[in-house]
């Protein structure tokens, strides 16, 4: 169980190693928290505090082991979320269990269930665990297309041999054409992504994104700062382009359910734009509780190290368009 009461000790945030443990048919262990304790009667993803001189990897195998009895083989980072409540601070550590020795069970007495993936966000969750489902719901891969070339039929095949090769989060980023246009290709790539399962996002109005049936809305940094409140209704994507700590923290006080943070390396398109490099990326994303993708120089293979330095992944146009 998270144990979530205060550091009283030093003041600072309880660090809180969590684990997000899947199973083989993309499920997710839940655990229900006693009535009695902070938080108590939602469900929450299992875990515990750290220990004076613990390590993250440390905590989790041992609280894991002491609430469910099985042992964690294989591990990798998901998201830090730090997180104030009214009465008192946290910063979970979080990340997917895929390999473990053993079948779980409620060790303390508490009840446990697995859930699908996608149905998470019907379960009653403490609210600093919202990010967590977002982060389990998106894939480390976020396709921005380049401009499209009219008429669009070279660009809807490429589309779908970018689907092909296992993408499933797509920006179509059509800035060039015009309303009839644009509304003609977004609905030929609206009903591609469908196809294939994948989410779409419009960087568009986002009365478009409803009226087109799309999943959601990309804000531009500018005009994320002209809005005031989460522009669409929860069951929508909401995601922001930022470009510091500061655009971050606005993208999540308007609720947005993730952001890109760039230029982390230096890129072709902003030549001119001094790129953050990991350290400083990875310093901006821990102080935010959403997921965050790497964007601006971006490869492929750079996938696993956006993720070691806190990122949800990666989001690019030509490392993920131009190499099909």
């Amino acid at each position: 169980m998270q144990n979530t009461g205060p550091d009283r000790q030093s003041g600072k945030a309880l660090h809180v190693a969590v684990a997000a443990i899947v199973n083989s048919r993309g499920q997710v262990l839940v655990s229900l928290r006693p009535d009695h304790v902070h938080q108590g009667g939602l469900w929450e993803f299992p875990g515990g505090k750290l220990e004076p001189g613990e390590t993250v990897q440390d905590a989790l195998q041992r609280e894991i082991h002491e609430e469910l009895d099985i042992t964690i083989v294989h591990q990798r980072p998901l998201i830090r979320i730090p997180y104030r409540y009214p009465d008192r601070s946290v910063l979970l550590d979080v990340w997917v269990v895929d390999v473990y020795n053993g079948e779980p069970h409620g060790k303390e007495g508490q009840p446990i269930k697995w859930v699908a993936i996608q149905d998470l966000c019907d379960e009653s969750f403490p609210a600093a665990n919202q990010p967590i489902v977002r982060a389990l719901q998106l894939p480390s891969k976020y396709l921005i297309t380049p401009e499209p070339t009219w008429p669009a039929d070279g660009f809807v095949e490429h589309l779908q041999a970018c689907l092909d090769t296992g993408i499933r989060l797509v920006q179509l980023r059509a800035k060039n054409l015009g309303t009839g246009d644009y509304c003609v290709l977004a609905r030929r790539a609206i009903a591609l992504c469908h196809e294939y399962g994948a989410k779409i996002l419009l960087n568009a109005d986002a009365e478009l994104v409803q009226s087109l049936a799309a999943d959601g809305v990309h804000l531009t940094s500018q005009g994320m700062q002209r809005i005031h409140e989460r522009p669409l209704p929860r069951g929508y994507l909401v995601a922001a382009s930022c470009h510091s700590l500061d655009e971050l923290r606005t993208a999540q006080q308007a609720g947005a359910d993730f952001a890109m943070l760039s230029p982390v390396l230096p890129t072709a398109t902003h030549p001119d734009a001094s790129p953050l490099g990991w350290p400083a990326f990875s310093q901006s994303v821990d102080q935010v509780a959403l997921p965050v993708y790497a964007l601006g120089g971006m490869k492929a293979a750079h996938c696993d190290t956006a993720i070691a330095h806190g990122a949800q992944g990666i989001a690019a146009i030509r490392a993920l368009w131009d190499d099909v």
